[in-house]
């Protein structure tokens, strides 16, 4: 990915927020000179040995799974927030008119090695994890062990596990740092006046947090 010092995101720990946050990204694995992907939901786990991993599950007939073998190189993408972002929202449009459009965004690529998983307490605890994680706002939350547990076994016997073990992550929040402040505040009244609500909390957090770490260093 390519992240200009300006748009990186550091801190391990922010990526790995960003990636419970949106919960769901797409795995992309090598396959005889080409390429299988997968948009899937994720869960963040820590090992007992301190890794971070990820954990989910594919149907038996995706064939992704022929391209996975213990110890392949996989790439995961996660996109928590993006939108388009108009020249005519910077003030300075007015005055020279050497603006273009880009497009925000904020973004995490896991690096890793991926293998698949057939144990069924594996995959029972995996659902019950993702189900419960996605339930937990509703009025009247799902749980795996409301259904017939012979329908969970058959449905859980359709599905394989897979991990991947981190190995690099690469984070990204492009959220027009490299303009002035003033620009930055046509783009969030931009976006509010389109009703991009995402990546107008995204810019107004990014922008308070970086109001706060001056503060601190003022201090």
């Amino acid at each position: 990915m390519y992240v200009p010092a300006h748009f990186r995101i550091d801190d391990p720990d922010e990526c790995l927020d960003i990636i419970d946050r949106r919960a769901a990204g797409t795995v992309v694995v090598a396959d005889h000179g080409g390429f299988e992907a997968s948009f899937l939901p994720w869960a963040v786990v820590h090992t007992a040995d301190g890794d971070a991993v990820l954990r989910g599950h594919v149907a038996k007939g995706n064939p992704i799974l022929g391209a996975i073998g213990d110890g392949a190189a996989a790439l995961v993408t996660f996109d928590l927030v993006d939108g388009y972002v108009s020249p005519s929202w910077y003030p300075s449009k007015a005055e020279h008119h050497r603006v273009v459009p880009t497009w925000n965004h904020v973004s995490v690529h896991v690096h890793g090695t991926i293998r698949t998983v057939d144990d069924i307490d594996w995959l029972r605890e995996n659902v019950a994890h993702l189900t419960d994680r996605h339930e937990a706002d509703m009025s009247d939350p799902w749980s795996v062990d409301d259904a017939p547990e012979d329908f969970v076994t058959k449905m859980l016997r359709g599905v394989t596990g897979v991990e991947v073990r981190i190995d690099r992550l690469e984070g990204k929040a492009k959220l027009s740092q490299n303009k002035t402040a003033t620009e930055r505040e046509g783009v969030v009244r931009g976006l509010s006046a389109v009703g991009d609500d995402e990546l107008w909390a995204a810019m107004t957090m990014s922008m308070d947090d970086e109001s706060h770490r001056r503060g601190d260093d003022e201090r």
